[in-house]
């Protein structure tokens, strides 16, 4: 199964309007559909479009979590766009609850750039123990992360790693979901139950 890669990131406000912001968001988008995984975001304007935009270019997948319920209120009340999208799940729960979707129907995130929501989808991926990768010079909290952590009294942990390039991001992110433990298969759980009787 491909590995599903989470962008979450300024949908709004002034890094959406940085040039070199927008740039490393697309060349996410790419690295992302190069190494053969589905890019994963909440289907919202910004850095995350940008990065579906680059991996619907270099010809990967792209999946977007919608906080509506249909594509009528996901275009017109959300003003979300949908072009670059190969499928959209529409939750109906708006922008909050849609956080957690987006969160766990991906293996790890990225952050670029990133508000309030952002920060929101930050918290609850390192709560959950998901791998993380931060693209640092991109504004926003992605600029603090380590700095919120440490105001949290939380550690920079293993799960949680940084580059400025988007390539060498994805690498990171890549080498740290591949040596986690793989889950037990259902023969693996049942050979256990036997022995343990």
């Amino acid at each position: 199964m491909k590995l599903r890669i989470g962008v979450m990131g300024s949908a709004q406000g002034p890094t959406i309007q940085n040039q070199e912001s927008i740039q490393k968001s697309i060349e996410m988008g790419e690295a992302i559909a190069k190494a053969d995984c589905i890019l994963v975001n909440g289907a919202c304007p910004g850095l995350p479009d940008e990065a579906a935009y680059g991996a619907h270019k270099a010809g990967g997948m792209v999946m977007g979590v919608s906080p509506a319920f249909s594509e009528k209120e996901h275009i017109e009340n959300y003003k979300s766009p949908h072009e670059y999208y190969d499928i959209i799940i529409y939750t109906g729960l708006g922008l909050m609850e849609r956080d957690i979707i987006n969160i766990r129907s991906s293996d790890a995130i990225i952050l670029l750039g990133g508000g309030v929501g952002t920060l929101n989808e930050f918290t609850v991926a390192y709560s959950e123990g998901k791998t993380v990768g931060v693209l640092t010079d991109t504004g926003g909290v992605s600029d603090h992360i380590e700095e919120i952590l440490k105001i949290c009294n939380r550690e920079v942990n293993g799960r949680v790693v940084f580059d400025t390039d988007p390539g060498k991001l994805l690498e990171k992110v890549l080498d740290k979901l591949l040596k986690q433990p793989q889950p037990r298969t259902e023969d693996e759980r049942v050979t256990e139950g036997t022995e343990a009787n």
